[in-house]
């Protein structure tokens, strides 16, 4: 489960695009993110993502991906030209092959590692979508199938482009889109497959063209209503709207925070057995078994380098957001994630603080709200100021940056481990994290 808004020049604070999406996988299923490096490849060379190999190109371009640390490509990600790719699981009707192929973290990587624009992305997706199909095990330790819709942007434009099986539908955003685990797009499109309408009459979907619409045609209804995707979807799409023409990246970090019970003082993600948040958080039962596990908010501007704001840690309510830049790079990292606790991976040492958030949210959560958006705002200006800087000068903020968000997020634990739990979760919420915790190796 997933969310992703994206926001054009028109509906900014100043005229750039502005992306961003949360990333909802397994507690477990530990989130990094990594540069890949520019390259040249010999004629006739493989390339082997997840699960199978097909032709690599000439070229590829460099690359910073957001992703589950098991899966070769990555649920959101940017290229050194600025094209910006988030992707989402949408449920169908058209069965799924669950043979070894390409997933669409897979297209989501070949597409930024293959294209200077984001529509030349949409056209990567669609053609290798059309000559591979999509299939494959999305699951990190259970089964887990799905298919695929896209949010594609870059300086100038995005699309949205949404899938069943081989066929597909591409809709050129205007102002500010958004997108979630459910399909959108009704009867109106600016491309789509030659079959999309063709296969739903043949399949009894609809009597005819005039009857046709994509979203109610081809989605599979049970597991659309339980991922709550048009009300995570509706509320995405309507806090763009109001904001329209005034959109920060600020703001956008406080979208992918958002909880459903925000408003309610006693609220905590313990509550319920269904219902899903664009902030999500895991709890008890087949149908809330994903978290946030990783966020990122893309600030595209013409003439400059692409800034990406990173947490590459679970929870953005609990996280802070760091800034990247793809030419300055990322700190080294001690080691990658795996479903493990490692306390020498980023990943792991802020699951130790959001973990023990979990165990009083309502209560603990505020005592880090403060420093929290008080050491964004310090970033989000010191990121401003850099704008125009060299990459040495950006990769020494963003080395600074993940440094203190450590330094803080240490300090939060230690804190919040001395408190008293007032409010004890459900019994069921508390048998979901004992599981998660014992399989992850956690005391």
């Amino acid at each position: 489960m997933c969310d992703t808004v994206v926001a054009l020049a028109n509906s900014t604070y100043d005229g750039s695009v502005i992306f961003g999406k949360n990333s909802d996988r397994e507690p477990n299923e530990a989130h990094e993110v990594v540069v890949i490096p520019a390259a040249t490849h010999p004629s006739g060379d493989m390339v082997r993502c997840t699960y199978i190999e097909i032709p690599q190109v000439r070229e590829t371009y460099q690359v910073l991906l957001a992703k589950p640390f098991w899966i070769w490509g990555a649920e959101m990600g940017s290229n050194e030209f600025g094209v910006t790719i988030g992707n989402e699981a949408v449920f169908t009707k058209t069965p799924y092959n669950k043979q070894a192929g390409l997933i669409g973290m897979d297209f989501l990587r070949l597409a930024l590692e293959r294209s200077k624009t984001a529509a030349a992305a949409l056209d990567v997706i669609i053609h290798l979508m059309e000559e591979f199909g999509q299939g494959g095990n999305c699951g990190c330790t259970h089964s887990f199938y799905y298919h695929n819709s896209f949010l594609i942007c870059d300086q100038e434009e995005a699309w949205v482009l949404e899938t069943s099986g081989r066929d597909w539908a591409a809709e050129k955003v205007t102002d500010v889109r958004s997108i979630s685990n459910a399909i959108t797009i009704g009867n109106k499109w600016d491309m789509a497959s030659s079959t999309l309408v063709s296969n739903a009459i043949r399949n009894g979907w609809c009597r005819s063209k005039e009857d046709f619409n994509f979203a109610r045609c081809y989605s599979e209804p049970i597991y659309t209503r339980f991922s709550d995707a048009q009300r995570r979807q509706g509320f995405t799409m309507q806090k763009m709207i109001e904001a329209k023409g005034e959109i920060t990246p600020r703001m956008v970090m406080q979208i992918l925070r958002s909880h459903s019970g925000d408003e309610d003082p006693h609220w905590s993600p313990d509550r319920g057995i269904a219902g899903a948040d664009v902030c999500m958080h895991a709890g008890w039962g087949p149908i809330r078994n994903s978290q946030t596990a990783g966020s990122m908010v893309s600030v595209l501007r013409k003439g400059e380098k692409p800034l990406h704001w990173v947490t590459g840690t679970a929870a953005p309510c609990t996280s802070i957001f760091k800034p990247v830049w793809l030419d300055s790079g990322l700190p080294e990292v001690e080691v990658s994630p795996t479903s493990k606790y490692d306390q020498a991976a980023l990943y792991w040492r802020h699951e130790s603080l959001h973990r023990e958030i979990l165990r009083d949210y309502n209560l603990r959560i505020r005592f880090i709200q403060t420093d929290q958006e008080r050491i964004e705002n310090e970033l989000i200006n010191e990121a401003e100021n850099c704008r125009t800087a060299s990459p040495e000068n950006r990769r020494v903020l963003t080395a600074s940056a993940f440094e203190q968000a450590d330094r803080i997020e240490e300090m939060w634990r230690e804190k919040i481990v001395t408190q008293p739990v007032n409010r004890a979760n459900s019994i069921l919420y508390r048998m979901a994290w004992n599981r998660f915790n014992r399989d992850a190796g956690m005391s």
